[in-house]
């Protein structure tokens, strides 16, 4: 039923209650018959699902794979080297994920509280979880709402909403019935709902839902009953997981048809096929994922973002369209004065923002004041410092501005400080004697006071109120202008006063003097405009879905370059008359979307995802939960709700769109890391598998044996491939566009250069195994310890050549990165260890070499810079083209 459309007969008449509420026998009936006025709860996640979450990933069953097979075969030092690496891997996981992971009990806090109901005829406080639909419960100032109920009685009360709305101002209530069938939460004046806040006043209303039929109870449900989407690297991960299983599985096929073709017994087969897989699947890959990722979450901790969970740290970078919300995080969420409208002379600007005395006022050309100019202002902002709930002050002990009351009060004192006057000495110079409280119906509020043997008014409201209380002239001139500046999204507050005869709190006497306006605005952050260039830079789309006003929040996203006209805006009531399957086509090309419900969020980040978009949402109130739940990206603010941080994979601590804009930047170094990494991992691993099959093809001995395979994949390589993570990013990456959502990490780049450096590694070593077996005629073990030796400094070599797909080694100074010269070091270092200690001597059969041979090699190694810097070279040449 629309309770907001019903007369209160009717809605007592659907509820079987009345204006004397429930009895107690009543209350318990329906309690035992709809439950308890609680939340429906998701499960707390405990540590042995985090743990569980670390292995499940394709590339880790391969692994686990490799590790059975070797264990099966009886190559038990292989198995064990695969599965330190798994556990390890599985380690630094769980500590990350589980230092970050949010308490999922929220939701239900959000509605502890206690209620004063109407039961047997008086007012009793019950905890609020005994709440049924009928009862009668009244509402007062400080008071949290503890079920959805339709108003019965209203006075002067202000509920705030934006845990449902994101609309930072308290909402005047009312109990007139609402004609429109469907309104957005925001719209509802006559309704008050679960988990908002009583500003100020006082109410009563019936409850017409509890529990999970609470606008508040549907987010709770949709949450615990959905699964988010997945990450983007966890996408392109199971992708690459997939190609490498089945590489192997076709390099390991080939193997065996050439092993059978040149009549190699069927065992020797099976032992080179799981050597061709230990090469082929990057058994380091894993580890150094997560170290990747767990840099990249320490660099977006350092700006202001913290990532929940590992695999959402280049979530940010993969975004094609950012879905942002308004109030907090493109504005500093606190109302400010920015302009003075007086009759008959030019408008003055105010600096500064929110609740704050720094600024100042000044002409409309930005120059200072002069003393007529301070004159002329100052009756306005005496009538707006005596008309005035509120208090702001510089604490000298906190070092900080402190305020309580109305935001709209707090914001109109900062006036008389910016024209160098404390609020407290204005009112000091009289004496309060009279009031008319501020009420809905009547959209003013007054003060009476005397000064100087005089008695005053000072009145503040709505603007066509105030001016058809006073003599002004150009009434409809100054309308007007009050008019435009609502249209770019100001709060006008007309200002009026003059001397009184009498005292009348009921009503304003006619007469007065017309004071002037006020306009007031959430003013924007001013990084955010820089950041939202940046993103438009980067090729990602930015839109505000908000729960404001859509003049509003159109003024703010043209201020800030989201939006250019009026076509670009749709409303909540809007898009509810579009039908589904119009929906995606009706979107198109907005950029504002106003006074939404948390349901039509979700179904607007739905459509765009359904149009091929990586979509990252913020939020901070209940409302923003469901979508952020559903955004390919979720990221919460820091000062938001513990529901909204729960639902988000990011939260961003300094509740800033410049710090989002600053993770996406990370991110996409995250993902350019990551791909160096893999460059460098698959590129050594495929030169081995080809290694391998032209040493059959030869009719050769393998070069390497499963265990020195091993030992370069895992602890060489593994080693210095951590060392790519550190890298600190191209500074132009913000100026290149999106990633296509539906390419994997092989595109045609890495494909192109993995097989060059595949190819150059396989033809040096094979070459040189040729050279030493046919031509030198060294046994077996001898030549394998060269070859050994050979790809431990390719790979030395090469990761030089991953810093960058792109830019010559050249020009990446190692200043950059200095623990690449260090991993570069240490792990020829261990290997040269490995060579000389016993253990590993017959563990890996390896020996020492002379310091000749080992310069040889050296030499030999280096001969793929120079090919992967003909390759750099050509593509440059070729992009300029």
């Amino acid at each position: 039923m629309n309770w907001h459309k019903a007369d209160l007969q009717e809605i007592f008449k659907q509820l079987e209650s009345s204006e004397k509420g429930l009895s107690t026998s009543q209350a318990q009936e329906r309690m035992a018959r709809e439950g308890k006025n609680v939340l429906p709860q998701g499960k707390k996640v405990t540590i042995w699902q985090v743990i569980w979450h670390q292995f499940k990933s394709p590339l880790i069953y391969v692994l686990i794979a490799a590790g059975v097979i070797s264990i099966a075969i009886g190559e038990l030092e292989d198995a064990a080297f695969i599965f330190v690496i798994i556990f390890i891997n599985a380690a630094i996981g769980t500590y990350q994920e589980w230092q970050a992971e949010e308490n999922a009990s929220a939701l239900q806090n959000m509605m502890k509280a206690k209620a004063a109901v109407l039961r047997d005829g008086e007012f009793k406080h019950i905890e609020a979880e005994q709440l049924v639909k009928g009862d009668i419960v009244r509402l007062e100032s400080g008071t949290k709402v503890p079920a959805d109920m339709r108003l019965i009685q209203s006075q002067n009360l202000m509920i705030e909403e934006a845990l449902l709305t994101g609309e930072s101002l308290p909402v005047t209530k009312n109990t007139e019935v609402l004609e429109p069938e469907k309104l957005s939460i925001g719209d509802k004046l006559n309704m008050a709902h679960a988990g908002t806040i009583v500003m100020s006043g006082r109410g009563t209303g019936i409850i017409t839902a509890t529990a999970s039929a609470t606008e508040i109870g549907k987010i709770a449900t949709s949450l615990v009953g959905s699964e988010g989407v997945q990450a983007p690297l966890v996408k392109r991960m199971e992708s690459f997981a997939q190609k490498i299983s089945i590489i192997v599985l076709i390099a390991c096929t080939i193997i065996g048809v050439i092993g059978v073709a040149v009549g190699i017994e069927p065992m020797e087969i099976f032992f080179i096929a799981v050597a061709v897989a230990v090469s082929a699947i990057p058994e380091g890959l894993p580890i150094s994922m997560t170290v990747a990722l767990s840099i990249g979450t320490s660099r977006m901790a350092k700006r202001d973002v913290i990532v929940r969970k590992l695999s959402a740290v280049e979530g940010l970078g993969s975004c094609t369209y950012i879905a942002t919300d308004k109030t907090g995080t493109l504005t500093v969420d606190q109302q400010t004065a920015k302009q003075i409208v007086l009759p008959q002379v030019p408008n003055f600007v105010i600096t500064g923002e929110g609740y704050k005395g720094d600024g100042e006022i000044q002409t409309a050309e930005g120059q200072k004041i002069q003393e007529e100019d301070q004159v002329a202002i100052y009756p306005l902002i005496e009538a707006v410092t005596f008309c005035n709930e509120g208090t702001l002050s510089y604490d000298e002990d906190q070092g900080k501005w402190v305020h309580e009351g109305d935001a709209i009060d707090v914001a109109l004192l900062a006036l008389s400080y910016k024209i160098g006057k404390k609020p407290q000495s204005i009112q000091e110079t009289a004496k309060i004697v009279g009031q008319i409280p501020f009420e809905s119906a009547n959209k003013y509020a007054a003060t009476y006071f005397e000064k100087d043997g005089q008695t005053y008014i000072a009145a503040k409201g709505a603007a066509e109120v105030i001016c058809e209380q006073t003599a002004v002239q150009d009434a409809e001139k100054l309308l007007k202008k009050a008019d435009d500046l609502a249209q770019k999204g100001y709060r006008v507050i007309a200002v009026a006063g003059g001397k009184v005869n009498h005292i009348d709190e009921e009503k304003l006497p006619e007469g007065l003097s017309f004071l002037g306006f006020v306009a007031l605005i959430d003013p924007i952050k001013p990084e955010a405009k820089t950041a939202i260039a940046t993103c438009h830079e980067a090729g990602i789309d930015v839109a505000m879905i908000t729960g404001d006003h859509p003049a509003t929040a159109l003024s703010i996203a043209q201020e800030l370059g989201m939006a250019k006209a009026q076509e670009e805006v749709i409303t909540g009531k809007e898009l509810y008359e579009i039908k589904d399957e119009d929906f995606a086509q009706a979107i198109e090309g907005k950029h504002v979307f106003a006074r939404v419900s948390p349901a039509q969020k979700k179904k607007i980040v739905e459509a765009l995802q359904a149009k091929g978009n990586f979509v990252a949402v913020t939020g901070d109130g209940v409302n923003d939960a469901p979508a952020l739940k559903i955004a390919n990206i979720g990221v919460a603010m820091g000062y938001g709700t513990d529901v909204a941080k729960d639902a988000a994979s990011i939260i961003i601590t300094d509740n800033n769109f410049a710090s989002i804009a600053a993770g996406v930047e990370e991110g996409r170094y995250t993902y350019a890391n990551l791909r160096k990494i893999i460059y460098l991992l698959v590129s050594t691993g495929a030169a081995e598998v080809l290694m391998v099959g032209l040493a059959l093809i030869f009719g050769l001995p393998l070069p390497l044996i499963a265990v020195q395979l091993l030992w370069l994949n895992l602890v060489t390589n593994g080693v210095q491939d951590k060392a790519l993570a550190f890298e600190k990013g191209d500074p132009d990456i913000m100026k290149e566009k999106p990633r296509n959502p539906n390419e994997g990490i092989f595109n045609p780049m890495m494909l192109q250069q993995v097989l060059v450096a595949a190819g150059t590694m396989a033809l040096l070593c094979f070459g040189l195994w040729y050279h030493l077996i046919n031509n030198l005629k060294y046994d077996e073990g001898e030549a394998r310890n060269i070859i050994v030796l050979l790809m431990v400094m390719l790979q030395n070599v090469h990761v030089l050549n991953c810093r960058s797909e792109t830019k010559s080694i050249f020009k990446m100074p190692l200043k950059n990165n200095w623990s690449v010269l260090f991993t570069i070091v240490a792990a020829q270092g261990i290997h040269i260890g490995a060579m000389h200690i016993p253990f590993f001597q017959n563990l890996l059969s390896l020996q020492p070499v002379s310091i000749e041979d080992w310069l040889k090699l050296l030499a030999t190694a280096s001969i793929i810079i120079v090919i992967i810097e003909i390759l750099k070279f050509v593509r440059r040449k070729k992009q300029v083209a």
